[in-house]
């Protein structure tokens, strides 16, 4: 997954910004936001010129692994909806999306300004998330899998209530069940 840039980058360009925001996006998760570029650049294989040179600030780094983790999972609904069933690719992309939203927690203490400072920002990464439920509940109700009625923004908030849940628990798996619990409830009756 590549986010777009200004300009097009030559393939080797390109591969070291794809690996930095790949570090950017583990070491996030793992360490927080304050994580140290040097170990970031490091782990992506980079000199700290080249992460710089790609990225600026910090800000800079984390704006740019937020849009490209949401990019990357939203891009993810049709290639599951090739590969397994739609309610099987369902749950696989819920599972994915907690742990996006887990991930970003990693950046949680610069997101906020970071949003806030660029127009637009969180309602795109909405409508990209929206638009990736919705694909696939048609593909789930068109299947006869699931009921109709339901909106994606519905989904979308309760997944984000059931990330909310396990990580205050600090339990995974009880948001695997908990996502259970709610395609239960998104079924045909």
């Amino acid at each position: 997954m590549t986010i777009p840039t200004s300009r097009t980058l030559r393939a080797d360009a390109q591969l070291n910004h794809d690996r930095i925001l790949e570090a950017a996006a583990h070491a996030f998760a793992r360490h927080g936001a304050d994580t140290s570029l040097k170990a970031i650049a490091m782990n992506a294989g980079v000199g700290i010129g080249t992460l710089y040179r790609r990225f600026p600030t910090r800000d800079d780094l984390v704006e740019a692994t937020y849009r490209n983790e949401t990019a990357r999972l939203c891009e993810s609904a049709p290639a599951l909806l090739a590969e397994l069933s739609p309610h099987e690719a369902m749950r696989v992309w819920m599972e994915g999306f907690v742990d996006y939203i887990l991930n970003k927690n990693g950046m949680t203490d610069a997101l906020p300004a970071i949003l806030a400072s660029r127009d637009g920002l969180r309602a795109h990464s909405r409508d990209l998330l929206r638009d990736a439920i919705q694909a696939l509940l048609d593909a789930c109700i068109e299947d006869g899998a699931l009921r109709e009625g339901v909106p994606a923004n519905d989904v979308m908030m309760a997944l984000g209530g059931i990330t909310l849940i396990a990580e205050h628990e600090s339990e995974r798996e009880l948001a695997s069940r908990l996502i259970d619990l709610l395609l239960a409830g998104l079924v045909l009756t």
